[in-house]
């Protein structure tokens, strides 16, 4: 297998998932800007949507979306125990928390990227996010990760989403239950392998 990522971005998360299942994969690194890989390809070869993560399997497919890869990625090596059995209703509430970090946590960032918004709509993005974070300290409250005392492909991603705040003026302090959810998730050897991995850890 090969990923398709951006350091620290959001193919970050399959990155650790990578490193937690011990699975052999090569990864490239993609310029979003110019849509090049490292080896100098056309990116929108790989994938159309010029996005990360891509996931190429041995046999020519390509696996993309954030949500999709993570999951195919736990179900390639089920006794690692990255996500629920397929079916179970331990595994629908690991695709709830994932739908809830991609569509308003992740995509919540989206404004404070754009050079274009104003002061005004990334103050609301910022106030829009913290009632996220709000919800998301209730949800964790008392649990080690977001499906109990197990680490799960979610957390991968929640990790990676959460870890943008500081660039975008958001000071994660305010809520300590996800700030102590983020540092302890970093002290995970195979979260600072990818880390590493992508020179965002020396």
């Amino acid at each position: 297998m090969k990923l398709y990522y951006a350091p620290g971005a959001c193919s970050l998360a399959p990155h650790i998932v990578l490193c937690e299942m011990g699975t052999a994969f090569t990864a490239e690194k993609v310029d979003l800007r110019t849509k090049k890989t490292a080896a100098g390809a056309d990116y929108t070869a790989v994938n159309s949507k010029g996005a990360v993560p891509a996931l190429a399997l041995d046999d020519g497919r390509v696996l993309t979306e954030g949500a999709a890869v993570l999951q195919y990625l736990a179900d390639q090596k089920p006794e690692a125990g990255l996500a629920p059995r397929a079916g179970s209703f331990e595994r629908y509430r690991l695709i709830e928390v994932l739908n809830y970090v991609a569509t308003e946590v992740h995509k919540g960032f989206g404004p404070l990227w754009n050079p274009r918004a104003s002061a005004e709509w990334k103050a609301a993005a910022i106030a829009n996010l913290g009632l996220k974070f709000d919800w998301l300290s209730t949800f964790l409250k008392g649990k080690t990760y977001l499906l109990g005392e197990t680490f799960s492909v979610a957390d991968a991603y929640l990790f990676t989403v959460l870890s943008w705040s500081g660039d975008v003026g958001i000071e994660l302090g305010k809520w300590p239950v996800l700030a102590a959810y983020q540092a302890r998730i970093a002290e995970r050897p195979k979260v600072q392998q990818a880390l590493r991995a992508e020179g965002l850890l020396k």
